[in-house]
């Protein structure tokens, strides 16, 4: 089922105001629940935290910050 731009524009929105509070306060919480590593492995795992979140979501977003290309020309 291909997503209209439309559509991919409000889920984007959606992700991005509710799925990714939730997903940092999760990743937060799992990375609490370790014993404290070194700064610079907890910096890893942040990091790839941070990358790897979007990576599902990457059809929803691409094309999102562009003009419809359905739209008629005005």
């Amino acid at each position: 089922m291909a997503l209209t731009h439309k559509s991919r524009r409000r889920w984007s929105l959606a992700i991005l105001l509710i799925g990714l509070p939730l997903y940092i306060l999760v990743a937060w919480g799992l990375v609490g629940m370790l014993e404290r590593p070194n700064v610079l492995i907890e910096l890893a795992i942040y990091a790839s935290l941070g990358v790897l979140w979007a990576l599902p979501f990457k059809a929803v977003f691409k094309g999102v910050g562009k003009g419809d290309p359905d739209a008629p020309e005005e």
